[in-house]
């Protein structure tokens, strides 16, 4: 199989409906802990919506969510690989940009702690293990990375903007008021670069794989 195939419709064995299932549910369930904790902070349903609209980790998760939501109902179209590489490309981020920068800027406690593990920790792993045992292999293409490379950089311009109206940025590595322009740039340049080259690997084990389950 290559990149340029049509789409067909295909099914999904039940391990990776579970699979996909239980991956669905664990974000809806760590962005459902985090909305629990800001209701419980006294913030109405609408704030605590517009607060974590403000996180990366937030809306991949979301993403995430409907995605495996999608694949766990069995019945999909085969070139949904591409958006799946895509969307554990993104997920897979959020593990590597929270281990290097973020696991120790705040302190956590009660549901907190599930939240994060969920987030940051479980749903890459869960995530990046579903690509390998169930996605179809040969369909990705050396151009992908590069649009699946078009979400973070929406989300980074987006954090910015909303950051500087604020005054209150999602991540210390892009506060702007605190780092200053160079170094935001430098490390945003320097992540971008990173999520393109892990995902072109992630495109040579793809067509690796095809070669053998041929």
């Amino acid at each position: 199989m290559n990149g340029g195939e049509g789409a067909r419709m295909m099914s999904l064995p039940v391990t990776g409906r579970l699979f996909a299932a239980v991956l669905c549910l664990s974000a809806i369930a760590g962005i459902g802990l985090e909305l629990t904790a800001l209701l419980a902070n006294g913030f109405s349903i609408g704030t605590s919506a517009v607060i974590l609209a403000r996180y990366f980790t937030i809306l991949t998760n979301a993403l995430l969510a409907i995605v495996f939501g999608i694949l766990a109902l069995g019945r999909i179209r085969s070139d949904l690989a591409r958006l799946t590489g895509g969307i554990v490309s993104a997920i897979v981020l959020v593990g590597v940009v929270f281990a290097l920068f973020l696991q120790d800027v705040r302190t956590l406690e009660g549901t907190a702690v599930l939240a994060d593990f969920l987030l940051h920790r479980f749903n890459p792993i869960l995530a990046a293990l579903y690509w390998l045992a169930f996605t179809p292999k040969g369909r990705l293409r050396w151009s992908d990375p590069f649009r699946w490379a078009l979400y973070p950089l929406a989300y980074l311009v987006y954090a910015l903007i909303r950051g500087h109206l604020e005054g209150l940025y999602a991540y210390p590595f892009i506060d702007v008021t605190e780092r200053g322009w160079p170094a935001v740039i430098i490390t945003s340049a320097i992540l971008a670069a990173g999520f393109i080259a892990a995902s072109e690997l992630l495109v040579r084990l793809d067509r690796t794989l095809a070669r053998r389950w041929r």
